[in-house]
């Protein structure tokens, strides 16, 4: 992973109240949970745009060895 340096305006009740919620310890560490929670949150709500639109002829019972 390559390090990006930054300077940012966040509120500082934002981040330590993140901080005491997750009891990191650093910013940084805030931070970066921050985004792969978002990214992550992001990535799910786009697979579940696929719902029902996938179309897998799977037999349960085959896989299942019933």
């Amino acid at each position: 992973m390559h390090i990006m340096r930054t300077t940012i305006d966040i509120p500082e009740e934002l981040v330590l109240e993140a901080m005491k919620l997750t009891h990191l310890k650093t910013k940084t560490d805030v931070i970066k949970e921050g985004l792969m929670t978002l990214i992550r949150k992001e990535k799910l709500k786009n697979l579940k745009s696929f719902k029902g639109s996938i179309n897998i002829d799977i037999n349960l019972d085959v896989l299942r060895k019933r």
